[in-house]
């Protein structure tokens, strides 16, 4: 289908070296000042390594759910330390609260664990023994009354 005003296609781009093609009126100005030159502005970043890590979501998880001896609040305060430097631009002392907020998280984490898993023995050898103990009971009981 060609539209009989243009000589084209309808779907198909205005061809601009015909006569309907009109330039804008920036563009004729730009084109008419030949003492213009276009300046731009490179701006390299070099990144300064890989981003810090202040560990604040650890850091309250150990704080809300495993706050081994306040060593989670600890670690939390640090995190929150470290977050400040980072914002105010102070790389080495995010680094520095970042990985001391990793180390107290690390011993919360794994002090929580242990004492979780010595409590459970714990449990479950006082369980057996009240069992025993309630056997023997009613070992003895069953032996006095002749039953």
């Amino acid at each position: 289908m060609e539209n009989s005003i243009y000589g084209r296609e309808l779907n198909a781009p205005p061809l601009y070296d015909s006569k309907s093609y009109e330039p804008l009126k920036e563009e004729m100005e730009f084109r008419h000042c030949p003492g213009q030159t276009v300046q731009s502005t490179v701006v390299t970043i070099m990144p300064e390594g890989p981003p810090v890590r202040d560990h604040i979501i650890w850091s309250f998880f150990n704080t809300i759910y495993m706050n081994f001896c306040c060593l989670g609040l600890l670690a939390f305060v640090f995190s929150v330390k470290s977050r400040d430097r980072k914002l105010h631009g102070d790389r080495h002392g995010a680094l520095s609260y970042g990985s001391t907020a990793r180390s107290l998280n690390i011993a919360t984490t794994v002090l929580s664990i242990l004492f979780t898993i010595i409590f459970i023995i714990i449990i479950v050898i006082q369980v057996e023994y009240v069992i025993e103990t309630a056997r023997q009971i009613s070992q003895m009981e069953n032996d006095r009354y002749g039953k």
